[in-house]
């Protein structure tokens, strides 16, 4: 396929071409040309752009797409009340719930992202082996690929209820509830064997796992599978951590070795500089954080101190899986924080290109995949918007009018694969 003078962002740096036209072969991007028109190969579908921007497919970091079947439930509740891995309604809901039914939903989140641009996600799978079978099945058959990243449930048996339910005991203390998951060692072979069925791991954190299972997994897990563990989502589970440990969250994360932390709302300047030592990408979630009441991702301290920054949406039990909404909210809210917060002045509000990076570029690189940008030797996956839709035109920015004001509605087609998947030209 071979799309012929569309207005497209470009590469890595989404560098803007008035008319690109844009080749593939077998799945990947392999002639980008916006000096010049690229040749036809023989009995190539040749497809004219004029009017649409080309835009890389969305790449959407971390999510937990088990939770579709429990969109909305337990509202009120705290974070851990919510989605606690041991004893939060989330576990609670997935263990009841029958395996068809559960998959039909998480099909139906997929089909959800590809409508709305996004063809490549991270998943953070519970349930163990069976959990990432689960997913496989659902996505099966879909032109989106999901980033399975399992985990081994390892929990003590005396934390499968919040504290007081099961034991006549004093109620610890409000956030205390994450001192409860006393993790228990994990064996090679639990590891080896989910590593087998998944594209890595994804932990829930490092409250709920000791010193010792972290450094494990860090051995076990090896390139090209992924090292993912959630850090200082919450207030609670950094004083837990420091507590208990004398550390960090986001410290103890890091003896993961991991490629991805996750949220990081909590982290100190230390721990920031820490990660982006380790080369470990941060994936921030701030409507998720928003709406459970961890607060926000200080996104402009993050990249000041050099840490690379993706996007995700997180629990689709709280959050549409939807990646323009977080662009847009994550800029809005991050605007507000910095002018609210007057003493980090010296700090700068991403602009626009910079998201849309963390929505593409950036999640791309996150999860190790040639994904996130129309360059050559890159999936051949984009987003074909109509540059004439009602909210975009008139398009006098293009990074803006993508983060901002674009929507599913302002779609013509997506292209995973070389392949038309959603709409038509």
């Amino acid at each position: 396929m071979l799309l012929r003078n569309a207005c497209a962002l470009l590469g890595p740096r989404l560098s803007l071409a008035a008319r690109a036209d844009i080749g593939e072969s077998g799945g990947t991007f392999d002639r980008v040309c916006a000096a010049r028109a690229a040749e036809a190969r023989r009995g190539e579908e040749v497809i004219d752009c004029e009017g649409l921007l080309a835009v890389p497919a969305l790449v959407n970091a971390h999510t937990h797409i088990g939770d579709s079947i429990a969109k909305d439930a337990a509202p009120g509740r705290t974070v851990d009340e919510k989605v606690h891995p041991v004893y939060g309604a989330k576990p609670r809901i997935l263990a009841r719930s029958r395996p068809g039914h559960l998959e039909s939903m998480m099909r139906a989140s997929c089909v959800s992202m590809l409508a709305g641009g996004t063809t490549t996600f991270a998943d953070f799978r519970e349930g163990g082996l069976e959990g990432a079978a689960m997913l496989a099945r659902a996505a099966a058959g879909l032109p989106v690929r999901p980033v399975i990243l399992g985990r081994v449930e390892a929990y003590d048996g005396v934390a499968r209820a919040p504290p007081g339910r099961r034991r006549r005991r004093k109620r610890p203390a409000r956030g205390a509830a994450a001192e409860e998951a006393r993790p228990r060692g994990v064996s090679r072979a639990e590891i080896d064997g989910l590593l087998a069925a998944c594209d890595g791991i994804g932990l829930s954190g490092p409250n709920e796992n000791s010193d010792d299972a972290l450094r494990e997994y860090a051995r076990a897990v090896r390139r090209p599978r992924l090292r993912a563990i959630h850090a200082a989502e919450t207030a609670a589970s950094a004083s837990a951590s420091r507590r208990r440990t004398g550390r960090t969250e986001a410290e103890r994360a890091l003896l993961l070795r991991p490629h991805v932390l996750v949220h990081m709302v909590h982290a100190t300047d230390a721990d920031m500089l820490a990660a982006a030592r380790a080369g470990a990408a941060v994936v921030v979630c701030p409507r998720s954080n928003a709406a459970l009441g961890a607060g926000l991702p200080d996104v402009p301290r993050m990249l000041a101190a050099g840490c690379r920054v993706a996007l995700g949406t997180d629990n689709v039990m709280v959050n549409a899986p939807d990646m323009f909404r977080e662009m847009d909210y994550l800029r809005r809210a991050t605007a507000a924080m910095l002018e609210y917060r007057r003493a980090s002045s010296g700090l700068r509000l991403p602009d626009a290109r910079a998201v849309l990076r963390m929505a593409t570029v950036e999640g791309g690189r996150a999860l190790r995949r040639r994904a996130g940008a129309i360059a050559r030797g890159m999936a051949a996956d984009c987003i074909l918007f109509e540059r004439h839709s009602v909210d975009l035109e008139p398009m006098h920015d293009p990074w803006a009018a993508v983060v901002h004001r674009a929507s599913a509605s302002s779609i013509r087609a997506v292209v995973s694969g070389g392949r038309i998947v959603h709409g038509r030209v």
